[in-house]
């Protein structure tokens, strides 16, 4: 479906001051037809007091021709079933007065930005039921909104549960492809939101892991869900577009707006980073010890301050590698004899 822009059609104030202005002549018509009854002049009576009732009874029809657009919005018309355009620009436009308005989605709230309910689908529905008596604008908004999911539990490549939110800012550009095309853009884009982020974070792990290829360019790499977070978020971003390109829909940005191991793994996570953070420090802290000690012997042979036989570099190495390794501050002990 092609989108057809109605732009010859803003001249609902002056079909409203033609249309105000029969009617008031109708009225003036009720009002001579009963003074020419009064005057005895029957034969003109009759025939202007039913020109004058038949148009009271059906002048109100051309009102519902008068169309108010503010700005960012539109309305998609049909004509007894036939798409005829839409009107996209603010302003007082006059259409058929038996166009309707066609929006499937008007009644649909997602919450976020008036427009996402964040996955509550029982409070989606309390609400909808709610508006269902009252009237519901047929009006398609053009503004940018936000899309915010609930959270969803998925796997990494490792198979390890992870908990996922995004954001995403969306807005229509073609309103007869988002009316026609689809059943209800806005549930169809929460939909391909949903399983865009599903097809995107089963290809990262949660953290770096080795020999993993993110890319699909056959070699492993450093890509991760927690240190790529802009590259997952750009790639979920194009599958969504990709998805809803037929919808008329435009997707701005995509955002990680929450990103955690699943509660049951979380603990167990959380204490592998905690040893793997201290083996990584105990590495750090040894290498250190060890090119202090050598420096320490260096100097010492360079200077000739002492010599020390193999058993007694031995004894000096293990002291040093005690107190710089060590958790806690050493206790000296003065020996004031001999090793032997």
């Amino acid at each position: 479906m092609k989108e057809s822009i109605l732009t010859n059609r803003k001249n609902g104030m002056s079909m409203l001051l033609l249309w105000t202005g029969a009617y008031a002549g109708a009225l003036v018509l009720m009002v001579l037809g009963i003074a020419l009854n009064d005057f005895g002049v029957t034969i003109l009576a009759v025939p202007v007091r039913v020109v004058s009732i038949l148009w009271l009874l059906v002048g109100w029809i051309p009102f519902l021709g008068l169309k108010v657009l503010k700005p960012q919005e539109a309305l998609v018309l049909t004509l007894f079933g036939k798409y005829v355009g839409s009107l996209k620009e603010e302003g007082f436009y006059y259409v058929h007065p038996f166009c309707a308005a066609v929006n499937p989605a008007a009644k649909t709230k997602l919450g976020q930005s008036g427009d996402v309910d964040g996955g509550h689908s029982g409070a989606n529905s309390a609400r909808n039921g709610a508006q269902g008596t009252e009237q519901v604008s047929k009006k398609l908004s053009l503004k940018v909104m936000t899309l915010s999911n609930a959270r969803q539990k998925i796997n990494d490549c490792l198979g390890n549960p992870v908990e996922i939110g995004v954001a995403v800012t969306w807005r229509v550009v073609d309103t007869a492809q988002a009316v026609f095309n689809v059943d209800n853009y806005k549930e169809y884009l929460s939909l391909q939101c949903d399983s865009a982020v599903r097809d995107i974070v089963r290809i990262y792990p949660y953290d770096v892991a080795p020999g993993i290829d993110t890319t699909g360019d056959g070699q492993a790499d450093e890509g991760s869900l927690r240190g790529s977070s802009d590259t997952v978020a750009s790639r979920i971003r194009d599958r969504i577009q990709q998805k809803v390109e037929d919808a008329g829909i435009e997707v701005l940005e995509a955002r990680i707006t929450y990103l955690a191991y699943a509660p049951e793994i979380a603990a167990a996570m959380l204490q592998r980073q905690q040893a793997s953070a201290i083996i990584d420090a105990r590495k750090m802290i040894v290498d250190g010890a060890v090119g202090m000690v050598e420096m320490a012997l260096e100097r010492l042979s360079q200077n000739h301050t002492v010599e020390l036989d193999e058993e007694r570099k031995a004894a000096m190495v293990s002291n040093l590698l005690v107190v710089l390794c060590g958790n806690k501050d050493a206790q000296p002990v003065v020996n004031s004899g001999s090793l032997y």
